[in-house]
This record gives structure tokens, C-alpha cells and sequence, in this order.
């Protein structure tokens, strides 16, 4: 088989093929839970080149563009800081009894996700270069209100662990060295054959680096999850109702806004995804008696993986 004869076939077969890597993930991930903290440090690298491919399929005059496109940052913005923090506090009630699987639901329900939601935007035929635009901005934005959205709905002794240092790490590793990267090797491509050549490699490689991004994701947090499964069964209809009310959230924001399909299809994906691989630095630095936060951040991630496979092929059925 040919390359180009291969992409064709894992392109038709992606959403098939990100659930055989969740599944393989997770069965590696049991079976050998010594590999965990390998596949724990293999997780960035991976992100990092992921969102390389992904924004070398994005010409950065798009991007420019985008930044300028005030209502579709405005929708973005309204969705994830306005409405969505109402039903994560409201959602947060149903385990307000465990400080720690409270703590670890508002974390990551607070913080929209910055990276791997443009892939899955992309995949399912949204605004990616909208949305890749407007992560900058939500970035900062989640920076300054999640210690305010902890103080209105847990307390202010929660406030001292907050460090802004694992949000600024994510954003130059996910978002600026891949973004940096990418528009380095575009102008490269406009002059030499060779960029041209990497960009089709890497074009070809986005359904083989999104496996192995949920394949290690999954491997390196899985044993963790069980030793505490019984405990952590009590959040997991919790993220499954988040997303379910968070597309209903950005399809309604993006019809009141105006926004054409693919704008409000990134909306939609922006709402239900959290940015949870940013925010377990942040559940991990808290005392050992809320230990079982960071569990409850990472199955929100195992929850939220299974879910993108799913939406790539819902989210353009509901918004069209």
C-alpha cells in the first residue's frame, strides 16, 4: 500500500481508529502500570507535535484574519466566562460533600481548553484558525478568573495553591514553539521543495499522532483511575452532562451571535472541552488529603477523549 493510498484509508477510518488507540491505551495502561510515568512525560512531546501538524494546516494569514473577527471572540468568550462557570458550580454541588472531587471537578470544568480542541474542531469542520486566535485570549482570561471563580465557590483558603506557572509553561509548549515551528516551516515551504515535502508528511501523519496522543494519555493515567474507581464513579455522569449542556450552550451562543456554521462548530467544541493536561499541575500541588483531585482531573480527561471521538461526527450533524 501506498502513503497516499494509506492517509486515504485511515482518514476514512479515523473515528474507528481513535477508539481502538483509547482501547489499547487503556489495556497497556493496566497491564503494565509500572510504564505509567513514562507515558506521563511522553505526553507533551506528543501534544507538541500533534499541534505542530495542526497548524501547519492552517495558513497564519487565517489566523490574522480570525484575531479581528470580534464576534466570533466575543461568542467564545461569553460561552466558556459567563454561561458555562454557572453550570460547573451547579454541576459541583452534586459532590460538595468531598472537598477533594470538588476542588478537582472546578478545576478543570473552569478552564476552556487551549490545544488539542483545535484538532478536533478542525476534524469536525469547524473554524480551527478561529479558534487556534482566540487561545491566547483564553488563556489569559482563565489565568485571572479561576482564582476568583474558586473564592466565590469554594473559599478563599484555596487561593495560595493557585500558580500560574503550569498555565504560562502549556502555552509557550503547546501553543507558541508549534505555532512558531509551523510558520517557520511555511515561509520554508514557499521558497524550498523540502518544506513542501515535510508539510505533506505532516499533513499525512494527523490520524496516526491523534492515536498516539490518545493512546498515551490514557496508558500513562488509567491505574491511577482504578485504585480509586469507586470514588471517582460519582464525577463521571457529572462530565458527561457538562458536555451534553455544553454543546447545547455553544450551538445556542453561536445562533445568538450569529456566527456562520464553522464559527459556531468551534464554539461548540470550545464550551466542551477543558483544559485538564494544563490544570493537574495545578490538582497535584494541593495536600495529600485532597489526593484524589488530580484523579478526579484525569477522568474528566478520559471522559472528555472519548467524547471528541464521538462529537467529530455528532457536532457537524447538529450544526449545519
Amino acid at each position: 500500500m501506498t502513503l497516499g493510498r494509506a492517509v486515504d484509508w485511515w482518514d476514512r477510518h479515523q473515528i474507528a481508529l481513535y477508539l481502538i488507540a483509547l482501547v489499547a491505551g487503556a489495556a497497556t495502561g493496566l497491564a503494565l502500570p509500572q510504564l505509567a510515568p513514562g507515558f506521563e512525560h511522553s505526553i507533551e512531546p506528543v501534544l507538541m507535535l500533534l499541534l505542530f501538524a495542526t497548524f501547519l494546516g492552517v495558513p497564519l494569514i487565517e489566523v490574522g484574519r480570525a484575531f479581528r473577527d470580534l464576534r466570533f471572540l466575543s461568542a467564545v468568550l461569553v460561552a466558556n466566562f459567563a454561561v458555562m462557570p454557572l453550570i460547573a458550580w451547579g454541576l459541583s454541588r452534586l459532590v460538595a460533600d468531598d472537598r477533594g472531587l470538588l476542588l478537582g471537578v472546578l478545576f478543570v470544568l473552569l478552564t476552556p481548553c487551549i490545544d488539542y480542541v483545535i484538532v478536533f474542531t478542525g476534524l469536525a469542520g469547524g473554524a480551527r484558525a478561529q479558534l487556534l486566535a482566540a487561545a491566547p485570549l483564553l488563556m489569559a482570561v482563565q489565568i485571572v478568573l479561576l482564582p476568583v471563580f474558586l473564592y466565590l465557590f469554594v473559599g478563599g483558603d484555596v487561593l495560595h495553591v493557585i500558580d500560574i506557572g503550569p498555565f504560562v509553561e502549556a502555552f509557550v509548549l503547546l501553543i507558541v514553539v508549534p505555532l512558531a515551528a509551523a510558520a517557520a516551516l511555511q515561509a520554508l515551504s514557499r521558497r524550498h521543495r523540502s518544506g513542501r515535502r515535510v508539510e505533506g508528511v505532516m499533513a499525512g501523519a494527523m490520524v496516526p499522532l491523534m492515536m498516539a496522543t490518545l493512546a498515551i494519555v490514557v496508558a500513562s493515567q488509567i491505574a491511577a483511575i482504578g485504585s480509586e474507581v469507586v470514588s471517582l464513579l460519582r464525577v463521571v455522569p457529572i462530565y458527561v452532562v457538562y458536555v451534553v449542556i455544553a454543546l447545547a450552550v455553544g450551538l445556542l451562543v453561536g445562533r445568538v451571535g450569529r456566527l456562520d456554521v464553522a464559527s459556531t462548530r468551534a464554539v461548540m467544541f470550545s464550551t466542551a472541552t477543558r483544559n485538564s493536561l494544563v490544570v493537574l499541575p495545578l490538582a497535584l500541588a494541593l495536600p495529600s488529603s485532597l489526593a484524589i483531585a488530580p484523579l478526579a482531573v484525569v477522568t474528566q480527561t478520559l471522559v472528555e477523549l472519548v467524547a471528541m471521538v464521538v462529537l467529530v461526527r455528532v457536532v457537524p450533524r447538529i450544526a449545519r
